[in-house]
């Protein structure tokens, strides 16, 4: 099998992955992508846009917020299907250790995630006191698949590779 990776991916990010990949015979090559980061030389009607966590979710609903809604419109006016796959695991959130993120799962688990910038503090008040807590994330993620028709998803680091070979090859479930 071949798979085509966007040249916007950064080079050594991704080595999880592409070990899956090599492992599991998959090439890859590397080519300027219409939409996301992934898709198949065959069918580019279905592209994965990858996520290193949810910080870069936030970064890009929020900061680039522009710039990816303009990507999710590109895409449902193609008739891409584009999977936003968001890789996160389970973590403390403070240093205390008083407060646990579980692995997210599903855009409704935001409802009980906590952005950890909310818990840094400098002299006993919050650095970033207007960070995004995850149920405001919860419901743009929710207007963007309502409106952009694309899916947004969430697995563990070392699930992700798999994951996207299975929605490229149709198997929405994993």
């Amino acid at each position: 099998m071949i798979l085509l990776e966007d040249t916007r991916q950064q080079a050594g990010k991704h080595d999880l992955k592409h070990e899956w990949f090599e492992k599991h015979g998959i090439e890859i090559r590397r080519c300027r992508l219409y939409a996301g980061d992934y898709t198949l030389p065959t069918n580019q009607s279905v592209c994965i846009d990858t996520k290193k966590d949810i910080g870069e979710l936030i970064q890009d609903v929020q900061t680039d917020h522009v710039r990816f809604r303009d990507e999710l419109l590109r895409s449902k006016e193609a008739g891409i299907k584009l999977y936003i796959l968001v890789e996160n695991e389970g973590r403390y959130v403070d240093y205390r250790k008083t407060i646990w993120n579980a692995t997210i799962r599903c855009i409704d688990d935001l409802n009980n995630w906590h952005n950890p910038r909310l818990y840094i503090k400098k002299n006993g008040k919050p650095v970033y006191p207007k960070a995004m807590p995850g149920t405001q994330l919860a419901k743009i993620c929710h207007t963007m698949e309502e409106r952009y028709g694309c899916k947004f998803l969430f697995c563990k680091p070392d699930e992700s590779a798999k994951l996207i070979i299975d929605l490229l090859q149709g198997k929405e479930g994993g």
